[in-house]
């Protein structure tokens, strides 16, 4: 008998009629003898249609009741998905967040696990009944107050479970086979990925690839969990995140994959003194706002000796405050010029060993170039190549370094519905 995690993200939940389906799959892997825990995401686009109720009464909610409004999102499908099981005649108990013990920091729409205290779920699967926890909520061990842990926050909530019940395995359910070598809906021959390793995933997660939260990988490595992501509507083998796999050498070249986010926003702070120390306090700033930086690029100035121009990219969400919040420093930090750009696309080729293989950033570059991509930025490292252009031109991006890396497969990819998550 195995103690499983499993998590169905909203696509998999999209209606009842998807709901009874798996529940029917949930008790089935009940009744082979398995101790089940079960986290769901909110049903469909059921967190944008909270939203937008929200902004219809204003542009300006705060972020505490926002919190309050989201969490049912998650409340919903999880107390549909226990009725289901129920009426499969399997006993089932549904939990809150809060209830199931997820405890976090007190930032609100943003929140960070700090522990997992699951009495009452423990308590549930001792009984023999399948225990049932929202995704994405937990409360703030400080305040009190019901917290949501930010976008793909089930996925989070789902591993730090399987951390804290000791789990054998989290199974995290989309609406893809498992992951690829790049989106599937961009690249229909993306090639299925049978196992990849913590440092690679969490690569592919933080540069766009959306089957699962960065965060959720993070944790997971920490505490050594293994992810199985696999489709909720076929039976395929999917894929495994877990260690790294024992390598044929001591040296190792691979690129494994090529991962794409449009949705970033780039502050450039031109004339900036050309000390470590301002660069520390620009970044402190970014950071006492909580806000994502994703890729920073310093350069030296072309208009003045002794001064540089910084790039940040953010998250778009992140883009405005932290313009607000730098523009209010202008002074201080000695930043002459501050310029915003939205609807910056993010590209990134991911591997091992990159820097070792010759030609990499060369082939890049000319691919960009051949594809009549417009290059802005590209930086390198041994694991990741990651670059910088228009967001309405990474589809082309995207397809022309999968090709240019022989990274297809010869049979194309299926995407069953939604968005990957």
């Amino acid at each position: 008998m195995s103690l499983i995690v499993q998590k169905y993200g909203g696509s998999s939940v999209h209606s009842t009629e998807r709901i009874q389906r798996v529940a029917e799959h949930i008790v089935a892997t009940h009744q082979q003898g398995h101790d089940l825990v079960v986290v769901v995401s909110a049903m469909g686009d059921t967190t944008d249609e909270l939203l937008d109720m929200a902004r219809s009464l204003t542009p300006t909610a705060a972020a505490r009741e926002l919190d309050m409004l989201l969490t049912a999102g998650e409340r919903i499908s999880n107390a549909l998905m226990a009725i289901a099981i129920q009426s499969l005649g399997t006993e089932a108990r549904s939990f809150s967040g809060a209830q199931a013990g997820i405890l976090t920091t007190g930032t609100a729409g943003r929140a960070r696990i700090i522990d997992v205290v699951p009495d009452r779920v423990r308590r549930t699967l001792d009984r023999g009944a399948i225990a049932l926890v929202a995704g994405f909520q937990g409360i703030s061990r400080d305040t009190g107050d019901i917290t949501t842990l930010g976008r793909g926050g089930s996925d989070t909530t789902a591993v730090a479970l399987a951390a804290a019940l000791k789990a054998d395995l989290c199974e995290i359910y989309t609406d893809v086979d498992g992951v690829y070598s790049a989106d599937p809906r961009l690249v229909p021959d993306a090639r299925l990925l049978e196992h990849v390793d913590y440092e690679v995933m969490r690569e592919l997660a933080m540069s766009g690839a959306k089957v699962l939260a960065p965060r959720s990988v993070e944790y997971a490595a920490r505490h050594q969990v293994p992810i199985h992501v696999r489709s909720s509507f076929s039976a395929k083998p999917g894929s495994m995140v877990a260690g790294a796999p024992d390598l044929p050498s001591a040296e190792y070249s691979s690129v494994i994959g090529v991962a794409h986010d449009a949705s970033k926003a780039k502050i450039t702070l031109g004339g900036v003194p050309d000390t470590p120390e301002l660069t520390t306090r620009i970044l402190q700033v970014v950071a006492g706002i909580e806000a994502e930086l994703h890729f920073s690029v310093q350069d030296a100035s072309w208009t003045a000796q002794g001064r540089a121009d910084i790039s940040l990219v953010l998250p778009a969400a992140d883009g405005p405050p932290t313009l607000r919040a730098l523009r209010q420093s202008c002074a201080e930090l000695g930043i002459e010029d501050l310029r915003y750009e939205e609807q910056i696309g993010k590209l990134s080729l991911i591997g091992s060993g990159l820097l070792s293989r010759p030609g990499v950033l060369a082939t890049c570059c000319e691919t960009l170039a051949a594809a009549g991509v417009h290059l802005e930025t590209i930086s390198t490292s041994d694991i990741r190549v990651t670059a910088l252009c228009p967001a309405a031109q990474l589809p082309d991006a995207v397809r022309a370094w999968h090709t240019a890396f022989d990274l297809g497969a010869p049979e194309l990819a299926v995407v069953h519905a939604g968005t990957g998550r």
